[in-house]
């Protein structure tokens, strides 16, 4: 609300008006316009920014284990990067699509609906050439894929979908499963062509080859969940204190660990010639003593100290003390 004006004020304006000494058309010209936004209706977003950035985050995680997988499994550089996140109509993405095309459709249980996990071309021939025994390269020309191609698209696209439960696990528990591939886009139909979706945009290079893969997530497949997509819920998951499960799982999982175990006879140092010359029957005097304590190392770092000696047939050493940690 604008500031009330006296009688005064007001006497002295209208004085000053009609001397000429101020301009109406000047008050009114410099008068400040509200800022208006823009807003179609028929284009509203439903994703905020806050669930952008928190798709962001599962997808950046997504696009880390995609690529040590398939850096493995292909036996060749891989490298997967998330390129956007964005909230767009399902007719900007499916408009721009070209056939042939590789379509995932993926049931995105327990949430009801479909996601789209879409992977370009050029990705899917260097997929299944570098399967096949070849270099990764990709096709000169795009046509159609093979029952063959498909089988084996199929098959890695399945693993590279079960990778998603663990980026999603700080808000839903995910079971992603493949209902079918389709190589056209107008057979992929999922929601409505102005239904608002989440696309994500992660770019691939496999070997020679480039490509992009998309992942169409519909709002009305995550709006059970939509309040838990924020970095705020999610962030407070990541930090959740260990249960004493997960605290008893952690330990037998560090107690069955194996560690490499040494005892180190001695040391000694000669010249690179001595070295040269050495031949079966030479002696090298080390530097400890016979009845010196020898170094019992776990890895690296030294642990204990111990006596050798002979156990069942075998060579053994007799734990003497055990080194603490300012001795370290």
């Amino acid at each position: 609300m604008g500031d009330i004006l006296s009688q005064n004020e007001i006497d002295d304006l209208l004085k000053a008006l009609s001397s000429g000494e101020i301009n109406a058309h000047e008050i009114q010209t410099t008068t400040q316009e509200r800022k208006i936004k823009t807003h179609d209706f028929r284009r509203a977003s439903k994703f905020a920014k806050d669930h952008i950035k928190t798709l962001n985050i599962i997808y950046d995680n997504y696009a880390r284990l995609v690529t040590n997988f398939l850096t493995g499994y292909l036996r060749t550089l891989v490298q997967v990067d998330v390129v956007s996140v964005e909230a767009l109509p399902y007719s900007d993405f499916s408009n721009s699509v070209a056939n042939p095309v590789i379509m995932a459709v993926v049931d995105f249980a327990p949430l009801s609906g479909s996601i789209i996990f879409e992977i370009e071309p050029h990705i899917a021939y260097a997929l299944v050439d570098r399967i096949l025994g070849g270099k990764g390269s990709t096709m000169e020309r795009v046509r159609e894929f093979t029952e063959i191609e498909l089988a084996i698209i199929e098959r890695i696209t399945i693993q590279m979908l079960n990778l998603m439960r663990e980026p999603w696990e700080n808000v839903l528990s995910i079971r992603p499963r493949l209902d079918k591939i389709e190589t056209n886009a107008q057979f992929a139909q999922i929601v409505a062509q102005n239904e608002t979706v989440a696309l994500i945009t992660l770019s691939a290079r496999i070997g020679e080859a480039d490509g992009m893969m998309n992942i169409c997530i519909p709002h009305m497949v995550v709006e059970p969940i939509v309040s838990k997509l924020s970095t705020r819920f999610w962030f407070s998951n990541v930090e959740k204190e260990a249960t004493p499960e997960m605290k008893r799982d952690i330990e037998k999982g560090v107690q069955s660990t194996a560690v490499p175990v040494k005892a180190v006879l001695g040391r000694t140092k000669i010249t690179v010639g001595d070295f040269l010359e050495l031949q079966s029957g030479d002696v090298l005097a080390l530097d400890s003593g016979v009845n010196e304590e020898l170094e019992v190392r776990v890895g690296d770092l030294l642990k204990f100290y111990a006596i050798p000696g002979v156990r069942k047939n075998k060579v053994a050493v007799k734990i003497t003390r055990v080194v603490k940690k300012e001795e370290e």
